[in-house]
């Protein structure tokens, strides 16, 4: 899931400024009591309002809130015992989302999606990895964080600032002049609270080479880097579709974005089960995958026979306007109806949990040979059964998507269960389908390719 929740504002006693967002007054939040206390501003309140609470895996909690003034707008809040606050208005519709979202990892976005986590930089996450069962974190190259100590110089004019009122808030028209002015009156009121968090550890924004200007894409490169026309994409983002990131710039009204997060969408995209459908189906106009499509062709061949070749059956329904090239149309078509309800013939829900169970029964029986001889268990010490090896390839060919789904299962408890990484797992999963299974090569290849996580970024 990409980043999607587009802060208004930010409030006035956050420790980490959004840089371009106006600041709005929340002085009638209960920020300095604690999360119960916000969650409580607007839980069971009234009618259409809410809020919610919850400490945080990665410390601190986070909370968010119903504003008690405009019930149209929210309140988030992520509190880190060492880097501090964050306040955000957002659209009260979108606050829920960015609270499950803000739970883990992530304390600030930035450049469209862009996260901290309180020592590193991390591209939008948008590559899921079926072993973490999270998206992949990709960090952004050659980072420097820019604190607000660094954005303060002593021009600015804080008098011209204007301070935002919730119940006159309006996102259309609330964009600062000169944001320098806003945020110097931000820092002298900041400096005012209790304790406040130096300026010098303020985080207002990152700084990376390509987040340059000069480095980012438009739409038609976008595009081009997913393999789709550029009115393609634009209609994607008009409907919301397809999971298209955040642009980490809009310069003249144009979405512009980094060619890593651009690469990273068209890598999710080939990966999606979308991507897999048509890497793993036959080269027709119905992109059957390769063994329906043989299904198809056998039961087209039985029905022509039947329809066709055998006079006592063609006479009973062939009129003079018939013919064979019209007899073959109605054979491939009977053919195709069976093949792409094959789902309804072979149950999957039943099938992927069975090979699951015996893939990892194989791998644990071939774990404890390698310990037994009293070595690391190497990458072709997996081994599976012929019989299951055949199974496991028929089931890819079959029905990839599912494939796709349980055998990331596999890897993923292979990782948590056995201590098998998932390179080795998959390799051997791999090797197990072409060898001993029917699985073409380059077909295994591109199922594969979409499946087991890349190496980490060194």
């Amino acid at each position: 899931m990409v980043y999607d929740i587009r802060p208004l504002a930010n409030g006035l006693r956050t420790d980490h400024p959004v840089p371009g967002l106006p600041f709005v007054d929340d002085s009638h939040l209960p920020l300095d009591d604690g999360p119960d206390a916000i969650e409580a501003v607007g839980r069971n309140k009234g009618e259409g309002m809410w809020g919610r609470c919850d400490t945080s895996s990665e410390g601190g909690w986070l909370a968010f809130t119903t504003d008690p003034i405009a019930h149209h707008l929210g309140w988030a809040v992520r509190h880190h015992p060492e880097h501090g606050r964050t306040v955000l208005l957002l659209r009260d519709e979108d606050t829920s989302s960015l609270h499950t979202y803000w739970s883990g990892a992530p304390l600030l976005f930035r450049a469209g999606g862009y996260w901290w986590d309180g020592d590193t930089w991390y591209r939008p996450g948008q590559i899921w990895d079926p072993v973490t069962e999270d998206y992949a974190r990709h960090t952004a190259r050659a980072t420097a964080t820019v604190h607000a100590v660094d954005m303060l110089d002593g021009h600015a004019h804080p008098d011209r600032a204007h301070l935002h009122k919730v119940a006159t808030f309006d996102p259309a028209t609330a964009k600062p002049e000169n944001w320098i002015d806003d945020l110097t009156r931000w820092a002298q009121h900041h400096q005012k609270q209790d304790a406040p968090l130096p300026l010098d550890t303020c985080v207002v924004d990152l700084a990376s080479p390509e987040l340059a200007g000069d480095r980012l894409l438009g739409v038609p490169e976008m595009a081009a880097l997913g393999g789709i026309t550029a009115s393609t994409l634009r209609g994607y983002i008009s409907r919301g579709e397809n999971d298209v990131p955040l642009p980490q710039a809009t310069v003249g009204g144009r979405a512009q974005w980094s060619r890593p997060v651009a690469e990273d969408w068209a890598e999710a995209r080939r990966r999606s089960s979308e991507g897999l459908k048509e890497a793993m189906s036959a080269d027709d106009r119905h992109h059957l995958a390769p063994g329906a499509a043989q299904i198809r062709d056998r039961f087209s061949e039985t029905f022509f026979r039947y329809l066709w070749k055998r006079p006592d059956i063609r006479k009973r329904w062939s009129l003079r306007h018939r013919n064979e090239p019209g007899v073959r149309e109605v054979a491939d078509q009977l053919a195709f109806e069976v093949a792409d309800s094959l789902r309804q013939i072979i149950p999957t829900d039943a099938l992927g949990p069975t090979i699951r169970h015996a893939v990892l029964e194989d791998f644990t029986t071939s774990l404890r040979t390698a310990q037994r001889r009293g070595g690391e268990l190497k990458g072709f010490d997996l081994i599976l059964s012929l019989p299951l090896a055949k199974m496991l390839s028929w089931f890819i060919q079959h029905f990839p998507t599912s494939a796709q789904w349980y055998l990331g299962e596999i890897m993923s408890e292979a990782d948590r269960q056995l201590g098998i990484p998932a390179q080795v797992s998959g390799e051997a999963l791999r090797r197990s389908a072409t060898t001993e299974g029917e699985l073409d090569a380059q077909a295994a290849k591109e199922f594969f390719s979409r499946l087991v996580p890349r190496e980490p970024e060194s």
